[in-house]
């Protein structure tokens, strides 16, 4: 009978080596030659493990592996349904608690590369879960990562890695992170507002819009400028103008001078590239690269692109890139589409040019930033991702969240999409605002569109209301950015992206499952974007949003939820579900630029119950927050003892303005008297109270960050809620329905109990929507 050799963490019995990376996950190799993989892959980076106690034993020429969560059975031979299963001890679905090799699994869904041409929903590869507890991802086919580039490995092998979280999800994808490696930080000014066109832009026209957007008073961090800023319409001797790195100075006269101008207001830069058709001798540099790599300037010969060649992917970079980005480009939009065939057997052109590309920008930036298509597995260490050319309709709205959710569970958090659609379509305002919305609440926020003169996304392109509440919607997303950073960092040191499917932290409840296009956005919110037209008889959308456990406040109305339930909820055009807990706290900040650690706050405090938030900074572009060099701020909501406090700052403090002004607004208590107490001794401040959302407000000016602020309460403040009269009477007011029949609704309804005013509701016999969206404000608390 053969014999197993355990070495460490690892197990090899006959052509099988099993590598037990935790209780929950299994490393199994077949190597009919016995030639495993010790080096790092496209997908995994780290060969470490997690301690933990396992026991092997031989049975009838089987060999058994035992850990707390599973057992692994396997022949030693090639992988097969007869030779190697896994059982897990504590499946969800106790009929399917084994899987052997080959078995279709119920996966729940991981991403896919791009959304091109997509019209609506697509497939999606799988991820690290399923419904039955377990899923496999196949590392076989991935190249190796040696040396910092990419080598093919022997053909023949097989490399599977088996996930046994069940139901844990959030510890299911730490441990992915823990071999695959953790998503970087993106640079602060990335979660502000991007715009991109695919559209034939001058230098004087493009800086003149960027200044219309500033006249408007709508920020934007990233100007994204596609194919048009370089040479498109050449000799067709040299074939198309897909691929260029030559200013088109018809254009763009002075394109150092044109970078120059968008930097001091505020922007960084990115350019389009498709470099599948190399370098051409119509270049600028063409000379420079061509000696490099060995051929005659003269004979006018394409340098061919070549993934696979490191040396030549260096040279690129140094002769053609590399003075682009002296110029002032600050990261590419690698717009690969020429499909992931190289002469690398196994080699994805895109995932060589998202490897070297993000290394690159690494060393002139400090924190790398790319803009790509997704390679696969272990993408989500290059971000940032580039959903593609979508289709604009409501399909495709209605996907855009389901497909980022689901995102999550292979680990790729850092999205981006085209806000509003690209293409085609039609158009139709309400799609537009509904898609704003989405992006505001969704990772990165790029507005995009192609280059018909009836597609462009600028706010001011529509209608009067259409555009104040774009506008509106704009400028909150940068009001966000204190807490998106804090996420940001959440992102890298927890590992947990920003974007959380709402079955993470309700894993026992069959309703999150449900829940597809519902997600948490970030620690403290829940968000449940509007993806159909509006009912238009109550002027509102509609989305079926599921609360867990606990009560919760509307950010935009203040309205008070109870949980454990699902409940349609309506929104006029202006807003759309975003639900707050109890206990709560959101940072936001007026400041406009994106990239700076702002002098001002303005903080939400969502009252009912005990929590804290720790905002943290930095100097948002550097990789210094590795080392620890950061800011800290914690803020504690201690409803028990009707106190909000603000800790002095903690860490490298010349990284944040010295002094700080908050505008603390807290939401659902009464009218109380209130005290404000700085290191223990009063401190002067303003206070107002609005009846209508029942928020109380305090005003501080001029705070050091190293002081510590207290808001005391009177002890007889308590928790108040909207009028249920005054919203039931919105409701009806805006309503497109027979007077008569609002009157009779209201006189049954207003000042009833909830009892009385639903039983008088169903004798109505009143359309669905209707009748829901009463009973939402009814049944609201």
């Amino acid at each position: 009978m053969s014999q197993y050799k355990v070495y460490k963490n690892t197990i090899t019995y006959k052509s099988v080596r099993i590598s037990i990376i935790s209780d929950k996950l299994l490393r199994i190799e077949y190597s009919k030659n016995k030639k495993f993989v010790d080096e790092k892959t496209l997908m995994v980076v780290n060969r470490g493990y997690r301690e933990c106690n396992f026991r092997c034993e031989l049975k009838d020429d089987f060999l058994y592996v035992y850990t707390n969560s599973l057992v692994l059975e396997t022949s030693g031979e090639d992988f097969s349904p007869s030779s190697l299963s896994i059982l897990l001890k504590n499946a969800l679905n106790i009929t399917q608690n084994i899987w052997r090799y080959g078995d279709k699994i119920e996966n729940l869904g991981g991403t896919t590369r791009t959304l091109d041409e997509v019209d609506g929903e697509c497939e999606l590869d799988d991820g690290l879960f399923s419904t039955s507890g377990y899923a496999v991802l196949d590392d076989s086919s991935s190249n190796l990562l040696v040396d910092d580039f990419i080598k093919p490995r022997e053909k023949g092998n097989k490399d599977i890695y088996y996930f046994g979280y069940g139901n844990n999800y959030r510890l299911g994808l730490k441990d992915y992170y823990f071999i695959s490696g953790k998503t970087p930080m993106i640079p602060r000014y990335a979660l502000g507002n991007w715009w991109s066109r695919y559209y034939k832009y001058t230098s004087e026209s493009y800086l003149a819009l960027m200044d219309k957007f500033s006249e408007n008073n709508i920020p934007l961090s990233v100007s994204v400028i596609d194919m048009d800023w370089h040479l498109v319409d050449i000799d067709p001797r040299f074939g198309t103008g897909w691929s260029g790195y030559t200013w088109n100075k018809e254009l763009f006269p002075n394109p150092k001078e044109f970078l120059d101008q968008l930097h001091k207001r505020g922007l960084k830069v990115s350019l389009n590239d498709h470099p599948s058709d190399g370098l051409r001798a119509f270049e600028t540099n063409y000379a420079e690269l061509a000696k490099s790599v060995g051929i005659d300037p003269s004979s006018a010969q394409t340098i061919l692109f070549d993934a696979g060649d490191k040396g030549f992917l260096d040279k690129f970079q140094e002769k053609i890139l590399t003075p682009l980005e002296n110029d002032g480009v600050d990261f590419w939009w690698i717009d690969w589409q020429q499909g992931k065939s190289s002469k690398i057997e196994g080699l994805d052109p895109l995932v060589s040019l998202n490897l070297t590309r993000f290394e690159a920008n690494k060393k002139n930036s400090n924190r790398a930033l790319i803009f790509s298509r997704y390679g696969g597995p272990g993408s989500h260490r290059y971000p940032i991702g580039f959903s593609g050319d979508t289709i604009i309709s409501w399909e495709s709205l209605a996907f855009q969240p389901k497909f980022t959710i689901a995102s999550t569970n292979i680990g790729y958090g850092w999205w981006s999409h085209d806000i509003g659609g690209h293409m085609r379509g039609y158009k139709d305002d309400e799609l537009e605002i509904r898609w704003y919305q989405y992006g505001v609440f969704s990772p990165i926020n790029r507005l995009h569109c192609s280059n018909s003169l009836f597609t462009s996304k600028e706010p001011w392109r529509y209608e009067r209301e259409t555009n104040r509440i774009m506008s509106d919607f704009l400028r909150l997303r940068h009001k966000l950015i204190p807490y998106l950073y804090t996420m940001n960092y959440l992102s890298y040191s927890e590992d947990m992206p920003l974007i959380r499917p709402m079955y993470y932290y309700n894993e026992d409840d069959e309703r999150a499952y449900e829940a597809e296009g519902q997600y948490y956005f970030g620690t403290s919110m829940i968000v449940s974007p509007i993806v159909n037209k509006m009912n238009k008889n109550l002027l509102m959308g509609k989305a079926k949003v599921y609360l867990p456990k606990g009560n919760y406040y509307d950010l935009f109305s203040s309205r008070y939820y109870s949980g454990d339930r699902v409940i349609n909820m309506f929104r006029d055009i202006e807003t759309l579900p975003v639900l707050v807990k109890e206990g709560n706290i959101i940072v936001l900040s007026d400041e406009e630029r994106a990239y700076r650690n702002p002098s001002e706050f303005s903080i939400r405090v969502f009252m009912g119950d005990n929590n804290q938030f720790t905002l943290y900074e930095d100097d948002g572009i550097s990789d210094s927050y590795k080392d620890n060099d950061f800011v800290k701020t914690l803020f504690i909501n201690d409803w028990d003892n009707r106190e909000f406090i603000i800790k002095k700052a903690e860490g490298n403090l010349s990284l944040i303005p010295q002094k700080r002004d908050y505008k603390i607004v807290f939401v659902g208590i009464s009218n109380s008297e209130i005290n404000v107490l700085c290191n223990d001794k009063k401190c002067n401040h303003c206070g107002f109270y609005d009846e209508t959302k029942m928020e109380l407000g305090v005003i501080l000016k001029d705070i050091s960050v190293e002081d510590t602020i207290c808001v005391k309460f009177s002890e007889y403040s308590h928790l108040v809620n909207r009028s249920i009269d005054d919203d039931l009477f919105a409701l009806l007011d805006r309503a497109q329905i027979e007077i008569e029949l609002k009157d009779v609704i209201y006189k049954r309804v207003s000042n009833k109990n909830i009892t009385q005013a639903i039983s008088a509701l169903n004798s109505l016999d009143l359309d669905r929507d209707l009748f829901d969206s009463i009973c939402e404000i009814l049944l609201a608390s």
